[in-house]
């Protein structure tokens, strides 16, 4: 398959393609012509690392855990990883609330402040 075909059938840029070629996270061979191809299963890989992306992981985790994708039995080093990553997002999310409690707070103010607001 053709570079633009897998990022067309992926619903990712020919840009994307490349880069996670460079993070090697998908290989293609080329042709006589130097064109990358693809083989069968690149569009699933691509969707693949797509999700892993957008789970906030990084590329030295994707490209640790695409080997271990097709057969289900991730090393438990591995799975500490997802652990981790998870414990950061949760830590995220709780800094998160608190700046929106704080603005809140700001806003409930700088309401409160207005000439002939009522409280």
């Amino acid at each position: 398959m053709r570079i633009g075909e897998v990022a067309a059938k992926a619903g990712v840029s020919v840009r994307s393609l490349r880069y996670y070629e460079q993070q090697g996270l998908l290989h293609s061979t080329r042709n006589a012509g130097g064109q990358r191809r693809y083989p069968a299963g690149a569009v699933e890989q691509v969707r693949l690392i797509q999700e892993l992306y957008s789970s906030g992981l990084p590329s030295r985790a994707i490209r640790e855990l695409l080997p271990f994708a097709e057969s289900g039995e991730v090393p438990e080093e591995l799975v500490e990883l997802l652990a981790a990553q998870r414990d950061r997002l949760d830590r995220r999310m709780t800094d998160l609330r608190d700046m929106r409690e704080r603005l809140n707070g700001c806003i409930a103010e700088a309401r409160g402040s207005r000439p002939g607001a009522s409280g």
